[in-house]
């Protein structure tokens, strides 16, 4: 039987979410993996919830990922990586920003920021690593490359290596490396 890795990506709109899913399952394809890719798009261009799906292995025979089978969630924000902890395994691993973007209901005092999230997330059985993605990019001179560092830190998890392409720039591959050097 083959083994098959499952991850759950999860951001809001314009964090980049499916362009670096695409990414690396390139990269994982490139690396002999048998890769599928799904996307999930929802209020996307009214700052909603973007979700891909990504399992690579041997063999992959099913796409959809259900609640507990995911090894990895990787998290461009910290609502929406709350919203995706039920998909975590037992064991899995969380690589998340630490960012907080607020939503309309909630800037409109429509809705509350979740204020549960330490409790909720500590309470769970899995590693978890707070990559400060926003923050990096930002000192690196784009807060717009904080997806390249939860990139680099998720490729060097799963011990594959991305090329970042020249279109994106000297700061995107900056970014890529501190991502790589934010995990053990």
């Amino acid at each position: 039987m083959s083994r098959t890795t499952n991850l759950l990506f999860t951001g809001v709109g314009g964090q980049g979410t499916i362009l670096t899913t695409k990414l690396l399952s390139a990269a994982l394809a490139e690396a002999g993996n048998d890769v599928k890719m799904s996307e999930i798009h929802g209020m996307a261009q009214r700052g909603g919830t973007v979700n891909t799906q990504l399992k690579f292995g041997d063999k992959v025979y099913a796409l959809n990922i259900g609640e507990g089978e995911a090894d990895y969630v990787v998290a461009f924000e910290k609502a929406e990586a709350l919203r995706a902890l039920p998909f975590l395994k037992k064991g899995g691993t969380l690589v998340m920003d630490e960012r907080e973007i607020y939503s309309m209901p909630v800037l409109l005092g429509q809705q509350s920021y979740p204020s549960n999230w330490n409790s909720e997330v500590n309470a769970k059985d899995y590693k978890i690593i707070v990559v400060p993605a926003a923050k990096i990019a930002s000192e690196l001179g784009s807060t717009r490359n904080a997806n390249v560092v939860l990139l680099g830190a998720i490729a060097k998890l799963l011990g594959v290596k991305i090329n970042i392409p020249e279109k994106f720039g000297d700061a995107a591959k900056k970014a890529y490396e501190a991502g790589e050097g934010a995990v053990n």
